[in-house]
């Protein structure tokens, strides 16, 4: 099925469906749970429909491990920066789980090359990129309502989920800097003690530390460097199991709505952690970069930068 996006389970199977415009092919890569670094399957995806790509695995399950490959012209003069040899994270995936790290196998072209980014590396990069995770969506929510407070009685609390709770008293010790530390008795006694009606977190969907950041010794704290818009950040969950971060996050949310608290994110959706032609070959760029991004239109070398972050995607589909 093309439709939705992403990798769906429907209690019997999982469908995989991917949007790229200008691909040759596509190659779906599933990976071992108990060794992430392990391929264990690589299959073509042979169905197509409105520039869709999709398969069916029929007896798949929740928790399987995945990425993609993606096939077609390396012409970054003509806005095409596609490279099979790049694992990619799918721009859909509910869940992400293992890191980044930062290693020249994650660029699309040889890193000191005289041609600069018109020659494509050949260099694997799956050793260095995190799975997306097929996920199952089913939830407890019960009789789960936002609580709809009205404007005019609407106090929202800005915070971060682990600057919040990394060292408030009244969050266990095991739970601070999570969302299940935000959904602990305390934090959440403390919330409607100060009167808050909505709490607005600072982005939580999975993002990834600049890699002039990791070589100083630093990390992008905030979180507004977004690879996976739809993906809880495992960072922030006290479970290290993959997918497990979109069940804490669901509880964190019921936990909050049952106070009276509304909760509000704070989203990026308009550039990613890719940034300019320089930048990795992470997820959008290897599916399809003159479908994803807006480029320079008489130079599609180079993207419109609207952001001040090297790229910026293109809403005009």
């Amino acid at each position: 099925m093309p439709y939705p996006l992403g990798a769906t389970w429907d209690g019997a199977g999982v469908n995989f469906a991917l949007f790229s415009e200008h691909a040759t092919a596509v190659d779906l890569c599933l990976f071992d749970p108990e060794d992430p670094q392990r391929e264990r399957h690589r299959i073509r995806m042979q169905e197509q429909t409105n520039q869709v790509w999709h398969v069916y695995l029929p007896e798949a399950r929740p928790g399987l491990l995945y990425g993609y490959r993606v096939h077609g012209p390396y012409e970054p003069k003509d806005g095409h920066r596609f490279n099979p040899a790049k694992l990619l994270l799918d721009p859909y995936a509910k869940a992400v789980t293992g890191s980044l790290t930062w290693h020249p196998s994650l660029f699309g072209y040889k890193l000191g090359d005289s041609a600069g980014d018109l020659a494509p590396d050949d260099s694997d990069s799956a050793p260095y990129m995190p799975r997306s995770v097929a996920i199952d969506p089913s939830f407890g929510w019960g009789e789960d309502r936002r609580p709809r407070t009205p404007w005019h009685k609407t106090v929202i609390y800005e915070l971060h989920v682990k600057g919040f709770t990394a060292r408030h008293p009244q969050v266990p010790r095991a739970l601070r800097g999570t969302y299940a530390g935000l959904a602990s008795p305390g934090a959440v006694e403390y919330l409607s003690h100060l009167g808050v009606t909505a709490v607005e977190l600072l982005p939580v969907h999975h993002s990834v530390a600049d890699k002039q950041l990791v070589d100083r010794g630093l990390t992008n704290y905030w979180g507004y460097n977004s690879i996976g818009f739809l993906a809880p950040h495992p960072r922030l969950a006290s479970s290290g199991a993959p997918g497990e971060q979109v069940a804490e996050f669901k509880t964190m949310v019921k936990t909050l709505h049952e106070a009276g608290i509304e909760v509000i994110l704070d989203v990026v959706y308009n550039h990613t952690a890719e940034g300019n032609h320089l930048g990795p070959t992470l997820a959008f760029r290897g599916i399809d970069n003159a479908a994803y991004y807006r480029l320079v239109p008489d130079d599609k070398r180079h993207y419109m930068d609207y952001t001040g972050c090297g790229n910026t995607l293109n809403m005009t589909h």
